[in-house]
Order: C-alpha cells, then structure tokens, then sequence
C-alpha cells in the first residue's frame, strides 16, 4: 500500500481510523507532541482489540493506523489487530520512532513479526529524533524493514520550507533508497514537549475571514487516545488536553465501529466542520467566534449548544444542503496529494516517489 493510496483516501470521511496505542516511548525527543516517556501511563488493550473486532466487511475502514507513543512497544497487539482488519478488507498501517534501531545490527524479533503483518510502515525521523536514533541507524533499519514489507515511508519534520536541516535530510533520504520511498514532510509546532522550544508557533493562525468555508480535514478520520476515548477529531494538541469535548463520539470499550461510524457521519456538528469549516460554523451560529484560525474557532463551540441547534436547523434548509452537498464534493474530488501539499508545501510531491507518478520528480540518486 503506496502512500498515494493512502492519500487518495484521506478526504473520505471514516476511510481511516487511527488508534494511538500507548503514550510510552523509549526515546526523549524534545519536540514530542504528546510528551511520551518511557514511564508514560499505559491503559489495557481491550478497548482497541474489542473496536478492531466489530469491524464488517460493510462499515469496515480502508485503513488503521496505528501510532503512539511508540506502537512497535505493543508489538503483539499491533500485528493482532493488523490480522484482524485485513480479516475484513481493512489494511494496516503503522508509525514508529525507531527506538529499536539504536545499536542492534538486527530487528528484534517482536518488532519484525509485527512488521510483517502491516502493509505499511512508516519511520519517523528529523532533528530531535537524530539526537536519539542516528541517520544512519535509521537507514540500516529501512532497508532490513523493506525486505520485510516492501510499502513503507518516512515522515519528516522540520522547520519550514526553508529549514536547510529538512532539506539536506531530504536529499539524503532520497540518494540513500535511490528514490523508491515515499516522503511525508510536517512542520514542527509548540505542542506537547515542543511548547519549550524556542523558535516555534502554537496552533497557526489563519487570514480566512471567520464567515468562509474552510474545510478542515483533521474530521475525517476518527481517533482512537490512549485510553479508548474515540475523538471525531485527529488534532493531537487538542485531544491532549481533552479539550473539544463537543469532538467525542464515544469510547472504544462500550460501542462498535458501525455504531461509532454512523454517529461521526451522521452527525451535524462533524459534517458541517468536515466541509463548510469551523470558522464557517462558528463565525455564522456561535457567540463565542473568534478570529484565531480553524483550531481556535473549533473550541468555541465547545458547550454551546445553541449555534449547534442553530447548525442542525440550517443544515435541515434548502440552502444549508445545497451549501453543504456542493462543498462536500469539492472536498472529496481533491487529488491524492492534496493533504500533503498542504501539510507539507513545496515538499507535498514528494508522497509520490516509489510509484508511477513520481518518476516525474527531478532526481537526487547517485
């Protein structure tokens, strides 16, 4: 599975499902968004097995994806529930930090079973990483992991398009596997462990004037927290800190995935925030709007019950389902680089390299 299938399924809404898994984590990077230690809490299994279990070939996600903390720390649990979804038509996907890179010249044997099972892995990688787990241990563990799953893709954080780190850590990524991996690129934030770095912004701002419609695509695939909390929202910096209660759609341990899915699709509140917007939502219904960018205008909402009776009622309109059957199917024809080219700018092809589409890109091989 190419990242660019993943991509072409990111503006469907319940294509994909993420669960975070454990907030543990072997490494200290000093710019992690959840604040992740090795002594982090760590809560039962059973709600992730108990929703990857109500799966049907009906209601089934395209994709899980599984992320942390450190997932590969629940390395059994990772390869059941990648057995269990591809059981129904669901692939698998997961994110590591490469703890287990350091020093061993091979996979450890919990870690490779449970690569195995995945038909995508991803390996995260940039400067407070590189503190922790070397370039070049990173790179010797990609090729073993490659003769294992043949998809796999490196999510990269840096600075900024300008940040010389990112782009020399870059070009080395794409000599040292001659092109045929994928690249992800985000941008550093203040959130989590990054709020002491110098240099960084919090949640950024937005100029979209609070009345437009600004689709937010971090409503389109649920998420699964530490604890079976399942959120409609993936913003990790607010899921964090519990604060868009308006954003929860229940809990993985009392309710199954088509009840879940149903209520995430169904409801108002989350197809209106999917493609019309939160500055749309709340510039237009709620008292609380403010003019601090898609994020900020979201947990305005938070308890106000009045703009969202307001919203269901003009969502129940002609004009509001117009407004809302037009959006939504500009939101679900964008290509499949869409999400990267806004989460990643200048470097938003770069999801293509590895398959057809990103021969086009210039090469840096040799």
């Amino acid at each position: 599975m190419h990242l660019l299938e993943i991509g072409a399924r990111r503006n469907k809404p319940a294509a994909g499902l993420y669960l975070a898994l454990t907030r543990r984590c072997p490494l200290s990077c000093a710019h992690c968004s959840t604040d992740s230690s090795s002594t982090s809490e760590q809560h039962p299994e059973t709600p992730f097995r108990k929703l990857v279990e109500s799966f049907d070939r009906e209601t089934r996600p395209d994709l899980l994806l599984m992320s942390g903390g450190e997932a590969l720390l629940r390395a059994a649990l990772v390869a059941d529930l990648a057995r269990t979804a591809r059981a129904v038509g669901t692939r698998s996907y997961v994110l590591s930090g490469m703890w287990f890179a350091r020093e061993d010249r091979r996979l450890p044997a919990p870690v490779a079973a449970a690569i195995r099972e995945v038909d995508h892995f991803a390996a995260s990688l940039d400067e407070f990483h590189e503190r922790e787990v070397s370039r070049a241990e990173v790179f010797r563990a990609m090729h073993q992991v490659r003769e294992i799953v043949p998809d796999v893709s490196f999510q990269l954080t840096g600075r900024g398009d300008d940040d010389p780190y990112l782009a020399d850590l870059i070009a080395d990524v794409r000599r040292e596997f001659d092109d045929q991996v994928p690249i992800l690129v985000g941008t550093l934030s203040a959130i989590g462990r990054g709020r002491d770095l110098a240099g960084l912004t919090a949640t950024p701002t937005s100029n979209v004037p609070v009345a437009a419609v600004d689709p937010c695509d971090r409503v389109t695939w649920p998420l699964v927290t530490y604890d079976g909390t399942v959120y409609a929202c993936c913003n990790q910096d607010l899921v964090e800190r519990r604060q868009p209660e308006h954003l929860i759609l229940g809990h993985a341990a009392r309710q199954s995935w088509p009840e879940l899915r149903r209520i995430f699709l169904e409801r108002e509140l989350f197809r209106a925030l999917r493609v019309l917007g939160p500055s749309f939502v709340a510039g237009r219904f709620s008292e609380g709007a403010c003019d601090k960018g898609m994020c900020g205008n979201c947990v305005s909402l938070a308890g106000d019950e009045r703009a969202q009776r307001g919203l269901a009622e003009y969502l129940r309109t002609e004009s509001g389902r117009l407004l809302e059957i037009a959006a939504r199917e500009v939101v679900e024809r964008q290509a499949a680089t869409a999400f990267s080219g806004r989460r990643s700018g200048r470097y938003g092809d770069l999801v293509a390299l590895g398959s057809e589409a990103g021969r086009e890109q210039p090469s840096l091989a040799g």
